[in-house]
């Protein structure tokens, strides 16, 4: 793993609506890619101080990313077009950065994320983490894109996830086209609660194989 720099900034990136918060890991003076990471549904609470965006962003920044997390419209103090958030956030890490981007999302932000993220060509990689295969904030989100996307893929996901059925969750994986990896975590639920050690490790593990492994070779 690289070293990567603790220091986190805060900033607004400016969208066609308004402005975003954010908040920017710093990463390692050699950094290869630089992350997004997309929070849960604001209806819910979900901002870029969630529990689980923030491990993600930890389990990234671990290996030297930059790691950008942000406030969807309607969170904490942005501004409300979910998929034009995301693609600012992206165009803004490319624009600083000029590295390969990795996109990871939690329940909506992955629902909202990997939409965005699958057609991207400045997307190398892309995390989905809790997908909501079941009706969440009264809406029902398709994944009929994932069929698409060839891009390195990693599903994480509570064996008892309330709102991803194992077995649904499981026929859309073995659908999809590779490379793919889907985790099941023992115990845990949509949210992960006390499982968070585990999840982090999960990423970690994928990031090493698939990411690392593709810039070493």
């Amino acid at each position: 793993m690289s070293t990567s720099d603790s220091h986190i900034k805060s900033l607004f990136l400016d969208g066609p609506a308004g402005r975003l918060e954010a908040l920017l890991n710093g990463g390692a003076a050699n950094a290869t890619h630089a992350a997004l990471v997309c929070h849960p549904h604001p209806i819910y609470g979900g901002t870029l101080h969630n529990k689980v965006v923030f491990h993600t962003a930890k389990a990234l920044n671990s290996f030297g990313y930059l790691v950008l997390r942000f406030n969807f419209r309607g969170a904490g103090l942005s501004g409300s077009g979910e998929v034009d958030d995301v693609r600012v956030a992206l165009d803004w890490l490319e624009q600083e950065f000029r590295l390969p981007l990795i996109l990871a999302g939690f329940s909506f932000g992955a629902a909202v994320g990997l939409r965005v993220a699958c057609p991207d060509p400045r997307v190398q990689a892309v995390i989905g983490l809790g997908l909501p295969l079941a009706p969440l904030d009264e809406r029902m989100y398709e994944f009929e894109f994932l069929g698409e996307c060839h891009k390195p893929k990693l599903f994480v996901s509570g064996a008892r996830d309330q709102f991803g059925p194992r077995a649904k969750l499981e026929a859309l994986v073995n659908s999809l086209p590779e490379p793919k990896q889907l985790i099941l975590i023992e115990g845990a639920d949509h949210f992960f609660e006390g499982r968070l050690r585990e999840l982090r490790e999960a990423i970690e593990s994928w990031v090493r194989k698939f990411v690392e492994g593709s810039v070493e070779g």
